[in-house]
């Protein structure tokens, strides 16, 4: 049985969780206050299933949820919030299809689903989230970092980890040349054009931690 990290700071959210997890016989569930606190469960239970509400949590950004994530490749997660802005729940979908979501208006059948689903490493998507995720006009085509080769993803990770061309160079004993070619060729082939862009890539692949990364 999987162990529930319940992220949500409304109270009766909270209870309501922990009650329908108990009607399930799920009794390995702890709450978690931070990100501080998240991060440190998820290291002590890589496989567990994150229920969170994002509006409801200390994340700085999308962005940083997404990291956590990514950083986090065992785990399942649910977005449980109330009716989520259209554009973050699209966001969200577009960037990472593996979070699986769920409001708090929808039914407890559906609320059950998700929780089955995550356990058995399923994505549970309500349907809002799958008129967002089928309507076409919101698709994007994102480059997957299969596409690099071995070498171009040591030196994508570390690009995230903020070293510079010469820093990569003399730590991976390589020509300034060869790194900065291997550089312009991870840019383009994710069609990217700043580090920025190229950390996020990072994350998502799982190139690099996140505790790693905030240290």
């Amino acid at each position: 049985m999987k162990t529930f990290l319940i992220a949500d700071n409304q109270d009766i959210t909270r209870e309501g969780l922990t009650s329908l997890l108990e009607e399930l016989q799920i009794s390995d569930t702890f709450r978690v206050k931070n990100c501080t606190e998240l991060r440190i469960k998820l290291s002590q239970y890589p496989d567990c299933v994150v229920i969170i509400d994002y509006t409801l949590f200390d994340f700085a950004s999308a962005e940083q949820f997404l990291n956590m994530k990514a950083g986090a490749k065992q785990s399942s997660w649910i977005l449980f919030s109330d009716e989520p802005e259209e554009s973050f729940l699209r966001y969200i979908l577009l960037s990472d299809k593996t979070v699986s979501i769920v409001t708090k208006s929808d039914s407890k059948d559906d609320i059950l689903d998700a929780i089955h689903s995550a356990s058995n490493n399923r994505v549970y998507h309500c349907e809002s989230a799958k008129s967002i995720l089928g309507n076409a006009k919101y698709r994007v085509t994102v480059s997957a970092p299969e596409r690099l080769t071995a070498t171009e993803k040591i030196i994508l990770r570390e690009i995230a980890l903020g070293k510079m061309t010469k820093e990569i160079a003399y730590e991976k004993s390589l020509s300034f040349h060869t790194v900065n070619t291997h550089r312009r060729n991870i840019f383009r082939k994710l069609e990217i054009n700043n580090v920025h862009e190229a950390t996020k890539y990072a994350f998502r692949s799982g190139l690099i931690d996140p505790v790693e990364y905030y240290l």
